[in-house]
């Protein structure tokens, strides 16, 4: 099971990237969780789960560095969504990313 982290601001404009990633997840058969936190979350978030890769929302991308710096011990691959595929809520293009980072 691939444990795949979204970030954004709420956590909630990232659902409907979820909903699609699952959908694309799915029908693949690729074992994966894939859920979606707000900023403030991740710690909690990483103190009781293990996450295989954590994708920011493109409004969210200027934390990636501290992202980087703070879960440096957890090594977790940290990367930001393409606004394209954010935009378009290309769950393909996420979903091939996430698992392409987690290798």
């Amino acid at each position: 099971m691939k444990n795949i982290m979204l970030v954004c601001v709420a956590g909630m404009s990232t659902s409907l990237l979820v909903s699609k990633m699952q959908k694309v997840a799915q029908e693949k058969n690729v074992d994966a969780h894939i859920f979606a936190v707000a900023e403030n979350e991740v710690d909690k978030v990483l103190a009781n789960e293990d996450v295989h890769v954590l994708l920011l929302g493109p409004q969210v991308r200027y934390l990636k560095s501290t992202f980087e710096e703070k879960y440096r011990d957890h090594n977790i691959p940290i990367d930001t969504i393409a606004m394209v595929d954010y935009g378009m809520m290309n769950g393909d293009n996420v979903l091939n990313h996430a698992l392409k980072l987690i290798g």
